[in-house]
């Protein structure tokens, strides 16, 4: 039992909260035109339930990995659901765009600890060699989430009202605060380390302000002379971060894990491949309901089918990351990824339902494949005193990626508004802003052309590292003597 529960049950557990956060972003974008349309604001405007979330997360996750060290990570990662599942309950409450945002503000705090501290209990409690297959079962619950979610936030929004998408947390929640304090057993450092409370004030209001600046751009909540304010303001504390991060020793956010090249190239090129495939969820809903006329429920039905592809290729990774290896599979797969995010720029009122699934599948098996190699290959040669920082320094970046992405895309959409005229949200708006996304997501294969053939070989099968010897032999005989 006690190895059952190591291998299996441990990352199933915590990946009940990655259930609830992305079914819960699933639901909610599905249903934004919906939910603007009953708060009365432009549906461009809702990008700030989305990304104050996402942006709630970036600030409050450095200091996750910190409290799990300091409380030991069972305790925190329960208090995360709590607050979480209040969170929950204040979005399905909230009168307005305001009360909305604060609410989802709350809910990313709980995230901000959920996620990374559940996958930190996963790192420490798993051998090295079976992280592949660890962080594939921690994934697998988490995909359930974009599979369910489109069609049940659709459907809630069609013929319900859009509120009860944040009531279907609350059950979630009370069942993995059971699981969390049966099963799971208690995580921390021996000696943790001081928390830098002078780093945490500097990049938490940095990106705070620094985000919040560029996406209240064409929302008008401000004017133009605060919005430049704000965003100047944030970029001055981030600068002064990196300078304070490069003198301490042990920063909130090690900015000198970088260094190490497997790292850096699941980090780094693991933002920009998210900040364009994470403006789908908000582009799609739109495009569909906005643009074409759909229900919420139509809209739903056509794009679940990409969390179906993701969870079908979590059980085929490791085998094809055995086959091929890290950095062969992340150079082509940026691509094929990055064209299957261009595709809806084609689409049109016309297009075949079944074709839109098919390829929405298509992408979800290769986009699954992309982060699920990206998340393994950041920790292969991370020390295991510095993992509490790698994933907080992780989280960060790919939550930040997912503000930036939906940022980005909103403010084409607001460009191509004003260009072609009108208030009005049409399906000509969209092509070149999914041209754009996918343009950003391919340049990612720049970070991963650093890669060597042998990058993350030490989280493949020994086979695997055997078959590698003959190719580098091969290599030596070529170089000249």
């Amino acid at each position: 039992m006690t190895e059952l529960l190591r291998r299996n049950l441990i990352p199933l557990i915590a990946a009940t909260a990655l259930f609830m956060e992305n079914m819960d972003a699933t639901v909610l974008a599905t249903s934004l035109p919906a939910i603007a349309t009953d708060l009365g604001v432009n549906p461009i405007n809702l990008k700030l339930a989305l990304t104050t979330y996402l942006l709630a997360l970036a600030v409050f996750i450095p200091a996750s990995g910190w409290m799990a060290d300091r409380f030991g990570a069972k305790n925190i990662f329960r208090v995360a659901m709590v607050v979480f599942a209040i969170g929950s309950i204040a979005c399905a409450l909230s009168t307005g765009l305001i009360s909305l945002v604060a609410a989802r503000v709350l809910q990313g705090m709980g995230g901000a600890m959920m996620t990374p501290v559940g996958r930190l209990i996963v790192l420490r409690t798993v051998p090295r060699a079976e992280i592949i297959g660890a962080i594939a079962w921690l994934s697998i619950p988490a995909l359930v989430g974009p599979v369910v979610g489109p069609p049940l936030g659709g459907f809630i929004t069609t013929y319900f009202t859009w509120r009860w998408i944040f009531w279907i947390n609350i059950p979630v929640a009370l069942l993995g605060l059971a699981l969390i304090t049966r099963f799971i057993p208690e995580v921390r450092e021996d000696a943790p380390s001081g928390f830098d409370l002078r780093g945490f004030l500097l990049i938490g209001p940095g990106l705070s302000l620094f985000l919040t600046g560029v996406t209240l751009l064409g929302v008008g909540l401000a004017t133009p002379e605060a919005i430049a304010i704000v965003t100047v303001l944030g970029a001055l504390l981030l600068v002064a971060y990196v300078w304070h991060a490069m003198r301490v020793s042990e920063p909130i956010i090690d900015l000198r894990l970088l260094s190490i090249q497997t790292y850096r190239a699941g980090v780094v090129g693991g933002f920009l491949f998210r900040v364009g495939l994470g403006a789908g969820p908000f582009l799609l809903p739109l495009l569909f309901q906005a643009g074409f006329g759909l229900t919420a429920f139509q809209s739903g039905m056509l794009t679940f089918a990409t969390g179906v592809g993701a969870l079908f290729m979590k059980t085929q990774v490791a085998t094809i990351l055995k086959r091929y290896g890290f950095r062969r599979v992340l150079l082509v797969n940026a691509i094929i990824s990055s064209s299957f995010a261009l595709l809806p720029a084609v689409f049109t009122i016309d297009t075949p339902a079944l074709l839109i699934i098919a390829l929405f599948l298509a992408g979800g098996l290769s986009r699954s494949l992309q982060f699920t190699s990206l998340n393994t290959l950041a920790y292969a040669d991370v020390p295991p005193e510095l993992l509490s920082r790698a994933t907080s320094f992780a989280a960060v970046c790919q939550n930040l990626a997912g503000s930036v992405g939906i940022t980005i895309a909103a403010i084409g959409l607001e460009l191509m508004q004003k260009i072609e005229g009108g208030n009005a949200i049409d399906a000509g708006h969209f092509p070149p802003v999914f041209f754009l996304i996918a343009a950003i997501s391919a340049s990612s294969v720049f970070m991963f052309m650093q890669l060597s053939k042998s990058s993350g070989a030490s989280l493949l099968p020994t086979e695997a590292l055997q078959a590698a010897e003959p190719a580098k032999d091969a290599a030596r005989l070529s170089e000249p003597l």
